[in-house]
Formats: structure tokens, C-alpha cells, sequence
């Protein structure tokens, strides 16, 4: 047997190395954050956080004790520019700041970012004031994510949610289920105080693909938890490509 020299570099994240939490139940994040991040030089790592079917303000906070242990199994040896959390139901639940401080016990100092975290900074940065919102959450975790929107500045002008808490039903929503909700939740909103932006939240719906046509139907940007998810970790890890094929966020800088 001979021994072979080798030769060793930086790796493939030569760009970026980014981290993604994902739900065990979740069917959807994956492929759809391949997709956003089929960069040049930009690496994508996955991890998994015990997670039940059920979407209730309980099951979501367990989570935040899954956190570590689940940022532990992303690779030892890189150094992540950004991790992302993809829950938009539990970071509502939990807090964006808690979740951070989670992952941050075990990489410290890496940024992180989560849906809601990444859905407030695209809104700003895009000046969005009025926001229409799509979820398939029941009427208390919407409730929630309405709160913290609105206390991050913005105002809700439209909602509407398919109040479905099995997230396997979640994953099967179809597309134009969710162009057709998506439709008429922007066009609820009052003449005197039409949406700036429509969110559709929730890292399970498979949305990103009806993102194009939503925009050019509503002549407003589109985000869903994914598409925001994304954005703003490319974002953070100083990322600037523009991609318009994805959204008008893609064309968007961050905005601090």
C-alpha cells in the first residue's frame, strides 16, 4: 500500500459557512435554503432539533432547551458566519434574543439569526411600514407573531391564517392554497392603508416558488420565512449578491 502525499485548503465555505437549525417535522426548509444558497464559495451545514407534529406556544418552547445540543452537531471544526434557527412560530414564541443566547453558549460570538428576526430586518430595510401576513399557525401563536410585528414598528393592515397546528399538514398545503390565501389577504387590507409587503411565515410552506408571480400580481415584495431566512444570513455573513429571480429582497442591502 503506498502512502500518498495530500495537499489541505480552507474548504468549500471559501465565502461563507453558514449553519441552519432545522425542525424535525419540517419538509420544506432544506431544499428551498439549497436553492437560495447555491453561491459560489457560500457552504450550507444542517442540523436537526427535536421537534412534535403539534404547533403550540408549549411544544414550541421546549425547543429552547434543544438549542445546544443541536448547534453541537453542526461541524466541530468550522468557524460559522452566521447560524440560523428555522423556526418562525417558536422564535416568535421563545424570543429572538433567547435563541441567540442558546446558540451562542456553544459558538460564541457567531451571529444567528432566526424568521422573525430576519422578516423584521427585510421590512425595515425595504421600508414596509404596512404589512399583510399569511400563517397556518392557530389563533394564539398568530396572535403572537402579530404582537411582535407590531412591536418592532410595523403595522398590520391584513391577516389571515389556515389555523392548522399539525405541522405534516402544514407541509402539504399546496401552492396555489397558498397563492390564492396570499391574494386575498393583501387585497383585505384598506384603501387607506394598503400592505407595503405581504409575509407568508412558516419555514414548512411551500412557497417560494409562487413568490415571482405573488409579486408581480400584488406589485408589492413578497417574503416568506425562508426566502427572509436566507437574505438575511447571506446578509450577515456579508453576502451581497443580488438575485432578483428570488424576490425584490434579493435586491435589497441590510439595513442596520
Amino acid at each position: 500500500m503506498l502512502k500518498l502525499d495530500f495537499d489541505t485548503d480552507g474548504g468549500i465555505g471559501t465565502r461563507a459557512n453558514l449553519g441552519m437549525i432545522v425542525l424535525e417535522t419540517d419538509e420544506t426548509l432544506e431544499a428551498e435554503f439549497a436553492q437560495l444558497t447555491d453561491i459560489e464559495g457560500v457552504a450550507r451545514y444542517h442540523s436537526r432539533i427535536p421537534m412534535v407534529t403539534e404547533i403550540r406556544p408549549d411544544t414550541l418552547i421546549q425547543m429552547l432547551d434543544d438549542l445546544p445540543a443541536s448547534t453541537r452537531l453542526l461541524p466541530p471544526a468550522l468557524d460559522f458566519d452566521v447560524i440560523g434557527y428555522g423556526c418562525t412560530s417558536a422564535s416568535t414564541v421563545i424570543g429572538s434574543d433567547k435563541v441567540a443566547e442558546a446558540i451562542q453558549s456553544v459558538r460564541p460570538g457567531v451571529k444567528v439569526s432566526d424568521p422573525l428576526a430576519a422578516m423584521i430586518a427585510a421590512g425595515h430595510s425595504l421600508g414596509a411600514g404596512n404589512l399583510g401576513f399569511v400563517t397556518p399557525y392557530v389563533p394564539e401563536v398568530s396572535h403572537r407573531m402579530r404582537e411582535k410585528l407590531e412591536s418592532a414598528g410595523f403595522t398590520i393592515t391584513s391577516g389571515g391564517s389556515f389555523e392548522e397546528s399539525d405541522d405534516r399538514v402544514v407541509a402539504r398545503i399546496t401552492k396555489d392554497a397558498i397563492y390564492d390565501a396570499s391574494i386575498r389577504v393583501a387585497k383585505a387590507a384598506p384603501e387607506n392603508a394598503p400592505c407595503k409587503a405581504l409575509i407568508i411565515s412558516c419555514t414548512n410552506l411551500r412557497c417560494m416558488s409562487v413568490i415571482p408571480m405573488l409579486e408581480a400580481q400584488l406589485g408589492i415584495p413578497v417574503l416568506s420565512s425562508n426566502i427572509a431566512l436566507t437574505w438575511h444570513m447571506l446578509r450577515l455573513a456579508g453576502i451581497d449578491d443580488r438575485m432578483p429571480q428570488f424576490g425584490r429582497l434579493f435586491d435589497a442591502p441590510l439595513r442596520t
